[in-house]
């Protein structure tokens, strides 16, 4: 495997400073946009297949071990503050269970008969997705879960950092990124993590953009879960309205903290009800209703 080989470019950085010790690990770093870029075209199936799911109430599974299934579970976790959605719509699960988040728990990537389980108790069936993620492409937890989902009726994504060849699994969309060497021989938490971590942005939030979940380049549909978030909300109503801060605090408190519907009462001068019911007929995009607005 291309992730367990050594790299020729970093034989001697047992000797290197600090600062060549960081430079050759962003050299290293670059390449792996350079190689994220080549598979767009893919990634990009990936988000409208995710997206379709999304559409038909289905979920966003995601299986992995070590660093691949940490990936997973962080992704997951950041989606329902940042897009709105509940906890259940993107999950992530890692083998060895949760305290795998914290520390590792060796061998409970090794036995395909752990990922089916995990997919028989995640329930998963049509029109859910289930994302596997293994940097050596042929991680018995991952390929078991992805096996048992494919027999289930799930589409399948298989996120990896060796080469499409390297791979003996069927699945519905192969993502292989060829990171090559990792700076540190088989230390997969470094370049392969980053590539891994990059698809996964692209796929969860390209897929919820493809849902509304933002209008022009900003979140609207964050979940006021701290007072971050709140805070947050009330300066995307001035930013797009220019309303006044307390009008902000008003408009959200009236919306019950949704955030796209305070915003279409500001920018289109609605009551509650008015806003509910355009964003309603245009699936909670808020261009499209604005747009209807001024059609009208």
């Amino acid at each position: 495997m291309t992730t367990e080989g050594r790299n020729p470019e970093t034989t001697e950085i047992d000797l290197a400073s600090p600062l060549e010790i960081a430079r050759l690990i962003n050299q290293e770093d670059q390449k792996v946009a350079g190689e994220v870029e080549k598979k767009l075209p893919v990634i990009s199936e990936a988000i409208e297949l995710v997206s379709d799911a999304f559409q038909l109430g289905g979920r966003l599974l995601y299986f992995g071990a070590g660093t691949s299934g940490r990936l997973g579970v962080l992704d997951a976790a950041e989606c329902p503050p940042t897009f709105g959605v509940s906890p259940e719509t993107v999950q992530g699960f890692i083998a060895g269970g949760n305290q795998a988040m914290f520390a590792a728990q060796e061998g409970a990537e090794d036995s395909e008969a752990v990922g089916i389980k995990a997919v028989q108790e995640a329930e998963a069936a049509s029109p859910d997705v289930v994302c596997g993620l293994a940097a050596s492409g042929r991680t018995p937890y991952v390929h078991g879960a992805l096996k048992e989902a494919s027999k289930r009726g799930c589409k399948t994504i298989l996120v990896t950092t060796v080469p499409d060849e390297q791979i003996d699994l069927v699945v519905d969309h192969l993502i292989a990124i060829p990171v090559g060497p990792e700076v540190i021989m088989g230390s997969t938490r470094m370049k392969s993590g980053t590539a891994q971590k990059m698809v996964l942005n692209m796929i969860s939030t390209g897929a919820m953009i493809r849902q509304g979940k933002i209008y022009e380049n900003v979140m609207v549909d964050l979940m006021l879960s701290n007072e971050k978030l709140a805070e947050r909300a009330k300066r995307i109503l001035m930013i797009f309205s220019g309303i006044e801060y307390e009008t902000a605090e008003e408009l959200l408190s009236e919306a019950g903290g949704h955030v796209k519907t305070a915003l279409m009462m500001a920018l289109g001068k609605l009551d509650l009800d008015e806003a509910k019911d355009i964003l309603n007929q245009h699936n909670g995009f808020v261009r499209k209703a604005l747009l209807s607005l001024e059609k009208s």
